[in-house]
């Protein structure tokens, strides 16, 4: 590979390359570099996140500014505050023997503080879109003589909806100047941009266009849905060293995964769009220090995330769209390091695994979760380790007489021996009489097989299925907002063209059946009654004078009301009872999450 002083950077740069202790360019700067020092062009380039692309940019844009001039000359959008940050950091270190300003602008700080360093003259700004939109709109920034326009992480800044946002600015900047979109994807609404705003653009390509990391390795783990977290925390057990960011596809879920982590002992903590900036700002501080060892985050929170040594990526729950697992993957083996794309799934699931296969053009590895002994084994070796890899503290030896007085009629072994079971122990105490939680062969959360209820869960009938517009994830989306529950609370659904079942555990039947009484969607009740048939044939309902179905439809609801009613009526305990079950509206559609008055 070539050194830095072949791709024609100046001295200056290269001291600072020097400084930084950079030997020998990634791929994506040994291709980049040489084309935008010697050529006036437009580029598109595709690598993964980690590669090095901000240096790819960052170096020839350094090199072409002109220092003397305090004109804005060059323009970097990126899709997140902690990106943009980022970038500006390393530009300034590339930049140090350079008289070159270059200025963040982002959302969350003072606008006018920002407007203010934009005025002294800043040849390179950073922008968020969202925030640049904004001081273009109130002339707080001028970026009509521009030369360079660099879009980093081109398709997270319009996975994020910043389309119009950024189409918007490039109408603000002049026709002659070069763009340069760096991308980890190539989706078509990149294309878009691509094909709107640049001229002829080079292409270069590190690896195959849209596929995964070589350095990343990519695994299964297959469960039942209601086994989810506890398989998340096998995996967390299982590798004591693990500093990694886990998935959800909600921020609900978010917050209820990184709450159970907390609660179970780990250093944990969630990010997600509810918190405020100092919010996000803290957590991610301690994250990069390691303060935290697990960060739960949803695809929105996590973008720009860039955070050395990550070692697993954890899909607790996989995205809706396949681009989306390229970037939550690339958060992990970075640099050339290594790193581990985990993901947990019910077989149900499985087709997404091929699909993701296909686009990344990696294969996963099918792993079983770790039984307890296991776990137990890696933990007690992981202890032994560390306590002999321990330095010795000097302040220790003055202490060393009356600790050598207490263990003095313990030998050596029995001495290492109570050492490693102090953690021992309490894993082999938890794990002990724990099941295995490998989701067998033909059983999944959401199964075809009717021997769906035990003793702990209870199965539903519900009024709606495949010709109202439900497959069973649908219908699980459905049920989980409306009812407000956690995306595994919900299990085993089974849609039929006109009905469906569905189970949730025990201490969840009050809340459904309650909730569905009276419960209308665009005008027409949706009933849920509990499944009598626990073993087989799909589970018959508890009561077929109920309504619900087809007999509710021909009489425009108002039976079925009537019955529901005196059901209702009878199964009170008390009016206020009665007054709280009937208070019910209607709202939503069967796509949307309905409303309680």
């Amino acid at each position: 590979m070539t050194k830095f002083e072949e791709l024609g950077l100046q001295d200056s740069l290269l001291r600072a390359i020097q400084d930084m202790g950079f030997e020998t360019p990634s791929e994506v700067q040994e291709k980049a570099i040489p084309i935008l020092l010697n050529e006036e062009t437009d580029i598109v380039a595709l690598a993964q996140t980690g590669t090095g692309k901000t240096a790819a940019f960052g170096f020839p844009l350094i090199q072409k500014i002109n220092a003397d001039s305090r004109t804005t000359q060059g323009l970097i959008l990126s899709p997140t505050r902690e990106l943009c940050l980022q970038i500006t950091n390393e530009l300034k270190n590339y930049s140090k023997y350079e008289n070159i300003n270059v200025v963040a602008i982002y959302g969350g700080a003072s606008i006018t503080d920002q407007a203010k360093q934009v005025k002294k003259g800043a040849q390179i700004v950073v922008a968020t879109p969202g925030r640049m939109q904004d001081m273009i709109n109130r002339r707080m920034v001028d970026i009509s003589k521009i030369e360079y326009c660099i879009l980093d992480e081109a398709d997270e800044m319009l996975n994020m909806g910043f389309y119009e946002d950024i189409t918007a600015i490039l109408s603000h900047t002049p026709d002659e100047k070069n763009t340069w979109l760096f991308s980890a994807t190539m989706p078509k609404e990149v294309s878009i941009i691509a094909k709107k705003f640049m001229y002829n653009p080079q292409e270069i390509t590190v690896g195959s266009r849209n596929s995964g990391s070589d350095t990343v390795r990519h695994e299964f783990y297959t469960v039942s849905g209601r086994d989810r977290y506890l398989g998340l925390k096998r995996l967390a057990d299982a590798n004591p060293d693990i500093f990694s960011v886990v998935f959800c596809r909600t921020k609900r879920d978010t917050q209820s995964v990184a709450e159970k982590l907390i609660e179970d002992g780990y250093s944990a903590a969630a990010i997600h769009g509810d918190l405020s900036q100092n919010q996000r700002d803290l957590v991610m501080k301690s994250f990069r220090t390691r303060q935290i060892q697990m960060l739960v985050a949803t695809d929105v929170a996590a973008r720009g995330i860039d955070v050395d040594d990550i070692t697993h990526v954890i899909n607790y729950q996989l995205p809706d769209e396949i681009e989306t697992y390229t970037h939550r993957s690339g958060r992990t083996g970075r640099a050339g390091k290594t790193g581990v794309s985990m993901v947990i799934v019910t077989k149900s699931e499985m087709r997404k695994i091929k699909s993701i296969e296909r686009k990344i053009q990696k294969k996963f590895e099918q792993k079983t979760i770790p039984t307890g002994m296991e776990i137990c084994q890696v933990q007690l070796f992981h202890l032994a380790n560390k306590i002999h890899n321990t330095e010795s503290n000097e302040q220790v030896e003055e202490y060393l007489p009356k600790i050598m007085e207490i263990f003095e009629d313990t030998s050596k072994e029995e001495l290492i021996k109570r050492m490693v079971s102090v953690e021992f122990n309490r894993f082999y105490n938890y794990y002990k009489n724990k099941r295995d939680l490998n989701q067998p062969k033909g059983n999944s959360e959401d199964s075809s097989s009717r021997g769906s209820s035990n003793e702990h869960s209870t199965r539903y009938f519900i009024n709606v299925g495949s010709k109202d517009g439900y497959d069973w994830m649908r219908l699980k989306d459905f049920l989980k907002e409306t009812l407000d529950l956690g995306r595994d609370d919900v299990y085993k659904v089974d849609v039929k063209e006109s009905f469906s079942f569905f189970n949730t555990d025990n201490d969840k039947k009050e809340r459904v059946l309650e909730h569905f009484t009276d419960f209308k969607v665009d005008g027409r009740f949706v009933n849920v009654e509990e499944s009598t048939n626990t073993g087989g044939g799909g589970g018959g309902r508890r009561r077929r004078d109920g309504g619900g179905g087809r007999r509710r439809r021909e009489g425009g609801g108002s039976d079925g009301g009537d019955r529901r009613r005196s059901r209702r009526t009878e199964n009170s305990s008390s009016e206020g009872g009665r007054r709280r079950r009937s208070d019910r509206s209607s709202g939503g559609g069967f796509k949307g999450r309905s409303r309680r008055k």
